[in-house]
């Protein structure tokens, strides 16, 4: 649903016939899209497995027009004994594509986070137009050949020499988390734009020593809150999907200080 009212808020963006007759009121649905974006990924980590599972609840606690009712045709009369679960829709088959291919899973997970944080930048902030469909493609795809690997073996790494969730364990994984991973992603990042756009070593390395600090005090003002709640309520294998969740907005930012000329 998201992804479908960036797309409508795109053609109004771009079309100047539409822009004459849209209003300032409809803009303000771009505020709940990104927030609906990254909300609805974040939650996703605390899903519900689609399976049903069943109840022996005792007949007398069954309605009569349960239990003599055509349960089996109408939404109205479904097995009262089946208690439905699936709060999000897929999650069990995301979750089984992570316990066969973690690696595979994770990094499609940050191409769809990354190619939406994009997206969103291009249609609200920077309203490009016409599109930079280039760039789309080029953060999509460094999210899936590095964000998703990368988060992979990093945080797996992580919480194999860091175990548990007391305060201590928490703490020491976000200081290693901004202090070390941090700065060590951001030049990557750089980096990758740089030779994709084909400049030269001392033009990335120049990239590097003037924003690198911008974008380290972005993250600083973020991800030691989200990786806090990462560390001590999400499991490994979900990191990489909580992570996405929430940096659709923070990926905005990186989207348009990366393509900062």
């Amino acid at each position: 649903i998201c992804f479908l009212l960036a797309i409508c808020h795109l053609v109004v963006d771009t079309n100047p016939l539409i822009t004459l007759v849209v209003t300032k009121e409809a803009y303000k649905m771009k505020l709940f899209t990104i927030l609906f974006a990254s909300l609805g990924l974040a939650a996703s980590a605390f899903g519900v497995t689609p399976q049903s599972t069943h109840k022996n609840l005792p007949a007398a606690s069954l309605s009569p027009l349960r239990k003599n009712g055509p349960s089996g045709t109408s939404a109205l009369f479904r097995n009262p004994e089946v208690t439905r679960g699936g709060a999000v829709p897929g999650w069990a088959a995301y979750n089984e594509a992570l316990d066969k291919n973690p690696l595979t899973a994770k990094a499609c997970t940050s191409l769809v986070g990354w190619g939406i944080g994009d997206l969103l930048a291009q249609v609200f902030i920077n309203k490009s137009n016409p599109f930079d469909w280039k760039r789309l493609i080029t953060l999509s795809i460094f999210g899936f050949i590095y964000h998703g690997p990368s988060g992979h073996y990093f945080y797996n790494w992580l919480d194999s020499k860091i175990e548990g969730t007391e305060a201590k364990h928490v703490a020491a994984k976000v200081a290693i988390d901004q202090i070390f991973w941090c700065p060590i992603f951001m030049s990557v990042f750089f980096t990758y734009l740089g030779l994709v756009n084909g400049d030269s070593f001392s033009t990335i390395g120049n990239k590097i020593k003037s924003d690198l600090l911008t974008a380290c005090q972005g993250s600083w003002k973020v991800w030691p809150i989200v990786h806090a709640v990462n560390f001590k309520f999400i499991s490994t294998k979900h990191r990489l999907v909580f992570i996405n969740g929430v940096q659709i907005a923070f990926n905005m930012f990186l989207s348009i200080i990366g393509s900062k000329k």
